[in-house]
């Protein structure tokens, strides 16, 4: 831990037991959902693994999400126990108890890491849960929000099988074992470090630098020990932007990761120019874990997300199969002569990873899904004569900006109930650090002077929105381009600021 506190195996497991007792006597039963909402500490990721020991269902929350977000994700999910920062702890008991429960039953307790929480005092007088709750494959084990086209949010139900499945294989694709020292800097409400860098550690035995967030200095100061890390391309950018990070402080590493968000193609050659190694990227989602990889030891192809994973159906819809969806990019590109060279289609995936379907939406889990069960990703690309996957572009308009997922319908909403804003449109533009930024482009209404509208947007969504839904910019323009049917032409949008950023 950042601390210098170190957990055997032996300590960790029986802190997880410990905390599958807290979650008993709080009233906890199998099925159950627990809502988390912490700083990232070695005790909240107990608590993920206590929800698996009891049956429970683990909801972890981004720790940027607001108040009106949180009672949205209690509500939908009905969560029995919600465990959240002492700050939140104590807002929460002084609001009304029909607004701060939701659910009748609901319990509120804290946690902060550091042995400050509720959670943790409890900690201290359980003891160690030695049962394990017996669940089959199909049986829920946690639900992960993400955002919706709507602006309403979707839980992404993933099943026992759909999470030890993927671990299984990647731990063999990846070749991790009990020897591998993983360093660990990304949140743990995220399927990419709880899902896939978590489960693969504990599944294998293998030691875990977990670092409290992405921070250079300490990541430098750490590299020496690891043998493997996995990231976001934004931390490799960072890592590259300092002269101390050179091919001998690499060279005892074996592996790499990057995913979450597309890497650009001039980072992979600067980071094998500088160390001397490839970056494997992977492409994965919250609603299947990770899909496809590039190979461990063939050939990694920069710009590629590499191979479908063992197990993985992988294929491109065409415009029948993929309706509406796909229907804008389903075409085959051209060359200078007209001919078509690569098809583009709907990326469709099946397999024992992939979720059972959205909490509570029936209808939204219909729509996503072909009749022959490939869930339909919304990611357009294309798959060379060799088999790798190339991501083209996102279905319709979903911006992921440092790993993380935004659908620009939120965010529209709030900011045309800004007085002056006649109308807006969210897009996402090339950012060197966090791959998109998300940009607000607005009309304002006759009269209004856009000179003061951009601190109006941003008060306005500063305690409606995380952070990383927010704009970092707004751009002010007399009328949105629109096609012949009124259509926003948001493919418009980002060509014209293609370069805003740079």
């Amino acid at each position: 831990e950042p601390d210098g506190r170190e957990w055997s195996y032996r300590e960790f497991f029986d802190l997880v037991g410990r905390s599958a007792t807290v979650l008993s006597e709080q009233g906890v039963a199998p099925g159950d959902r627990v809502a988390l909402q912490a700083t990232k500490s070695t005790v909240a990721l107990a608590v993920y693994i206590a929800c698996a020991q009891t049956g429970a269902v683990f909801l972890p929350l981004n720790t940027a999400y607001t108040e009106a977000e949180i009672d949205y994700f209690l509500d939908d999910s009905g969560a029995t126990l919600f465990i959240c920062n002492p700050q939140t702890e104590t807002v929460l008991a002084e609001k009304p108890a029909e607004l701060s429960t939701g659910n009748a039953k609901r319990r509120v307790l804290s946690l902060d890491g550091q042995g400050g929480g509720s959670f943790e005092a409890l900690l201290e007088s359980a003891s160690v849960l030695q049962a394990v709750t017996s669940r089959t494959p199909h049986d829920l084990a946690a639900i992960l929000y993400t955002s919706g086209t709507t602006g309403r949010s979707k839980g992404a139900m993933l099943s026992q099988q759909n999470l030890a499945s993927n671990t299984e294989v990647l731990v063999d694709y990846w070749q991790f074992t009990g020897a591998d020292v993983l360093l660990h800097a990304l949140p743990i409400y995220h399927t990419h470090g709880l899902f896939v860098a978590s489960n693969l550690v504990l599944a294998t035995g293998a030691t875990m630098l977990f670092h409290a967030s992405f921070n250079v200095d300490a990541v430098l100061a750490d590299l020496p020990a690891a043998t493997t890390m996995m990231g976001v391309p934004t931390f490799y950018t960072r890592l590259l932007a300092d002269s101390r990070f050179d091919r001998k402080l690499a060279s005892h590493m074996r592996l790499f990761t990057s995913g979450s968000a597309p890497m650009l193609l001039e980072t992979h050659i600067e980071f094998e120019q500088r160390t001397g190694q490839r970056i494997l990227e992977r492409y994965g989602m919250t609603e299947t874990g990770m899909l496809t990889s590039n190979p461990y030891h063939d050939e990694r192809k920069p710009g590629t997300v590499g191979l479908p994973l063992p197990g993985v159906q992988l294929r491109l819809g065409s415009d029948e199969q993929s309706g509406e969806t796909g229907a804008e990019s389903a075409e085959p590109e051209k060359t200078s002569a007209g001919q078509p060279e690569t098809t583009i289609g709907m990326i469709e995936v099946k397999g024992p990873n992939v979720f059972s379907g959205y909490w509570q939406m029936p209808k939204k889990t219909a729509e996503e899904f072909q009749g022959d069960g490939f869930f339909i990703t919304g990611d357009l690309g294309t798959i060379d004569e060799q088999g790798y996957v190339t991501i083209i572009g996102r279905n319709k308009d979903l911006i992921i900006t440092g790993g993380f997922n935004v659908y620009p319908k939120e965010i529209e909403l709030l900011v045309d109930e800004v007085d002056g804003v006649s109308e807006s449109a969210v897009v996402g533009l090339p950012h060197a650090d966090f791959g998109e930024a998300v940009t607000a482009v607005v009309v304002l209404e006759k009269g209004i002077s856009g000179a003061a509208i951009e601190d109006s947007i941003q008060q306005h969504l500063e305690a409606k929105l995380a952070k990383f839904k927010q704009p970092k910019k707004v751009v002010v323009l007399d009328e949105l381009p629109r096609n012949s049917m009124g259509k926003v032409q948001k493919n418009l949008l980002r060509k014209e600021y293609d370069g805003l950023y740079s």
